[in-house]
């Protein structure tokens, strides 16, 4: 099983990026997927969270302005950012609770950088 992140890159403050966030391999359910974000020095922390039913769960310093979706056909989670801050600069990890083999585990994606100038 393997999470491919995509969609990071360079954006000036107030703007907007979306991330994308694939699984593949020998999935046999597909759980919760969610974002974190590790900034420069810190900790990784929660961004966002959504349920195999679609319910969600932000963190208060991207509520609001950061939406959190999943495609289960395409067994895609995306993180859409809006109204950028410098301090969502960071490296964002999708990850999301996979059984494979009747084993369930939280599987982490390679990591994506999102920069944010003012």
């Amino acid at each position: 099983v393997q999470l491919q992140a995509s969609g990071g890159g360079l954006v000036q403050s107030g703007g907007s990026l979306r991330l994308s966030c694939a699984a593949s391999g020998s999935i046999g359910f597909l759980g919760n997927m969610g974002w974190h974000r590790q900034a420069p020095g810190k900790r990784r922390e929660l961004a966002a969270t959504i349920t195999t039913g679609g319910s969600t769960n932000y963190a208060d310093s991207v509520k609001g302005r950061f939406t959190i979706s999943r495609d289960n056909v395409k067994k895609t989670v995306y993180l859409q950012m809006n109204g950028l801050k410098p301090e969502d600069t960071a490296v964002y990890y999708c990850s999301a609770y996979i059984s494979t083999g009747g084993i369930f585990r939280d599987y982490w994606g390679q990591g994506t950088l999102v920069t944010v100038s003012s």
